[in-house]
């Protein structure tokens, strides 16, 4: 105990020697200039030569620092996750997987499906841009928006279930599910056709699908959610879409994102999650659903 105390005396005591190294430092700078004052009201032609000197190597540091301020968006998540005590659903890698994405493209257009813990992290990282999130409870609508006025969401109906995922599957491999248009207008069955029309009429660069829910079999599943996020990114006029689908270790996530965002396409997978890149296909109106 006693060396313990003797510790913590010396550790009370490095404060006031850093204030002491501190002054004399300053004490020497003051005299140091003062001295560089006389010199050149003594000697004019000398302190010129000096100035030259010096500005030839190295620039003149501006009078006062720079202070640059971190985003209001940026703020407002740091102080919400520090202080709440929920995590985000996906796990750091695989939040890395889209992150990585976002720090390359942003500000750009990120739609979200689902509403959740995560929301502001995902707004956060596209500063400047504008991320849309698509929720299928509107009780959980109104409960974030207290929270959280600041995210655009809209409530989003789903008709289906997860115990019809096999006949979906089956009903998406005909030719009309093939077919690249707008999906208000598409004739598979499939495609969500009652979706904001903000959401077909801008070009996303990002989308994520994180919902519905899908672990039971009463849940609507995500079926109609990945098949529209792939014919959205098919269907855009030129270049190119980030697709990311979490959840792949359930049956529905893992086959419906191989089937209709294409292995093909397919560029990595972390834990739960996969990214796809998926092109414009009105560029090339030849170019096969999946390559």
């Amino acid at each position: 105990m006693r060396a313990a105390a003797h510790y913590l005396n010396n550790l009370k005591l490095i404060p006031i020697l850093l204030f002491f190294v501190f002054l004399l430092l300053l004490i020497f700078g003051l005299s140091f200039q003062s001295s560089q004052q006389i010199s050149s009201s003594t000697n004019p032609q000398n302190s010129d030569s000096l100035e030259e000197k010096q500005s030839r190597s190295c620039p003149t540091p501006p009078l006062s620092p720079t202070c640059t301020k971190i985003t209001p968006s940026l703020a407002h998540a740091m102080v919400h996750y520090a202080t709440s005590n929920i995590t985000p659903q996906q796990t750091p890698k695989e939040i890395s997987v889209s992150q990585r994405i976002l720090d390359k493209k942003s500000p750009c257009s990120f739609l979200v499906f689902g509403l959740g813990h995560d929301s502001l992290m995902w707004t956060a990282l596209n500063y400047g841009g504008r991320t849309v999130f698509l929720e299928e409870d509107k009780s959980w609508i109104e409960q974030i928006k207290k929270q959280l006025p600041s995210l655009e969401s809209y409530h989003v109906a789903y008709d289906t279930k997860v115990t019809q995922a096999d006949e979906l599957l089956e009903i998406g491999i005909k030719e009309e599910c093939n077919v690249v248009s707008d999906p208000r207008f598409s004739r598979c069955k499939l495609a969500l056709k009652d979706l904001p029309n903000e959401v077909y009429d801008i070009e996303w660069d990002l989308i994520m699908v994180d919902a519905p829910t899908g672990y039971h079999d009463e849940a609507p599943g995500r079926m109609k959610a990945i098949y529209t996020a792939g014919l959205i990114s098919r269907n855009r006029e030129n270049g190119e879409t980030d697709v990311f689908v979490h959840d792949v270790d359930r049956v529905v996530e893992d086959k419906f994102s191989k089937t209709f965002l294409c292995e093909g396409y397919l560029r990595e997978q972390e834990g739960r999650i996969r990214h796809f890149t998926i092109p414009s296909h009105r560029v090339d109106l030849a170019r096969p659903f999946c390559p």
